[in-house]
């Protein structure tokens, strides 16, 4: 079968090499001149299979006049004449209800654990990926500031452990002792949870070497600087997808375009419930060494994680409602910078660290949209939000056995469109 892949982002990336494992002909279709320049380019570089908790949760509910009026927060709702904007807030607060928070968790947990094997299967059956992004299996600490929700947050791991996750309790001296780079902020901490299977690595460089492999190994195309104008139909069917230079056709498309998916698949009726949330990020290159964490950490009181990359340190945080606007860029990068100095003062050159500014496609309930269409030949993976290098692989795995008419071993309806 030739398939069809819209976005050489990440999500596009590992679709196309599941599907060229199924020995499918591929093409990926990109607007941009290179893989992974959007979403993909310089997210946090964690993989935290563990911490895949949506955003909508009961416990936002309070904090949302401090998103309204606090400029410094780390959650920023910006209100746009946007309808857009507002029915996926409203769709945002329903998906905060207690139950349906947990039962999203709990089905991001089981997609998470997929993706982790369907990641740990590309590193080792691809040496020219798995050399290539800065991976490491430096596990993940997640310190907290407060102490009662440090408390609230260890009797929330103490279940997980009775149910066989491997997690553990520290106090501030015994995150220290982990993380020497964190002895100048220990008097900030009131503790952390570790997690040692946790992992890290950078996303542009992985999805790059994923392209090269795909080209040169598996005989996939890979159709650079080519904007898709429009999806043709016939009936139920999808049969081209049409370019400034021609049609493309094939047997199935797979939506893999981010933000993007939203124009393109709203003009054949289907309306995608995905709205930008913009992030920031610092990149300290030539990092220091002995003032840089081994392991991930998270930085939970403001939002903020960082994970080795080699010898640079990727740091980023920050959610903003607002639209494709970047308004408020300058000053939300100056104070990544001042938050990141609070807990590791003696990192490296802020002043010169390079500086990125992205719209994460999300959907209200932060799970992705992975599945089947009204159009029977057209199907989706899009929509993962700042999840998007955690859950890619599992995504893809996902949705190429729903494609070879396989059972994926997860409850794909969870993830459909119209859920």
């Amino acid at each position: 079968m030739h398939v069809c892949v819209l976005g050489a982002g990440v999500v596009g990336l590992t679709t196309a090499w599941s599907l060229a494992r199924d020995g499918h002909d591929v093409t990926i279709v990109e607007a941009r001149d290179g893989a992974a320049l959007e979403a993909s380019f310089a997210n946090g570089g964690q993989l935290s299979y563990s911490y895949v908790a949506p955003l909508a949760d009961p416990a936002v509910l309070p904090k949302l006049p401090a998103w309204l009026l606090k400029r410094d927060s780390a959650l920023r709702f910006i209100p746009r004449f946007d309808v857009g904007q507002w029915r996926w807030c409203a769709a945002f607060l329903l998906a905060c209800r207690s139950h349906r928070a947990r039962q999203t968790a709990l089905e991001l947990l089981s997609l998470g654990a997929l993706s982790k094997a369907a990641l740990h299967e590309i590193v080792g059956s691809e040496p020219l990926v798995s050399d290539s992004f800065d991976y490491v299996r430096n596990g993940k600490l997640v310190v907290y500031r407060d102490a009662r929700e440090f408390e609230r947050a260890r009797h929330k791991m103490e279940l997980l452990v009775e149910a066989g996750s491997d997690q553990r309790a520290l106090d501030a001296s015994q995150c220290a002792a982990l993380e020497p780079a964190l002895a100048r902020a220990q008097p900030l901490l009131a503790g952390g949870i570790h997690t040692p299977s946790e992992e890290a690595g950078d996303c542009q460089r992985f999805t790059s070497a994923l392209a090269d492999v795909l080209q040169r190994r598996n005989g996939v195309t890979i159709r650079y600087e080519t904007r898709v104008r429009e999806l043709v139909s016939d009936g139920s069917r999808i049969v081209a997808a049409r370019t400034a230079g021609g049609d493309i056709e094939a047997d199935a498309f797979v939506v893999a375009l981010g933000l993007g998916s939203v124009p393109l698949l709203g003009a054949l009726g289907v309306r995608l419930p995905v709205y930008p949330l913009t992030g920031y990020s610092l990149t300290i290159r030539d990092a220091d060494p002995r003032n840089t964490p081994g392991v991930s950490v998270t930085d939970l009181h403001r939002k903020v994680v960082y994970a080795p990359l080699g010898g640079r340190l990727r740091i980023a945080g920050m959610v903003e409602i607002a639209g494709l606007k970047d308004a408020q860029r300058a000053g939300r990068i100056a104070l990544l910078k001042r938050q990141a100095q609070e807990i590791f003062p003696a990192a490296g050159d802020y002043a010169n660290a390079q500086t990125w500014c992205g719209h994460r496609p999300a959907t209200p309930d932060s799970k992705p949209l992975i599945g089947r269409t009204p159009y029977r030949n057209l199907w989706l993976n899009t929509g993962h939000g700042a999840l998007g290098f955690t859950l890619a692989c599992g995504s893809a795995r996902v949705i190429a056995d729903a494609i070879a008419g396989r059972e994926p071993s997860i409850d794909i309806a969870a993830y459909a469109y119209d859920r």
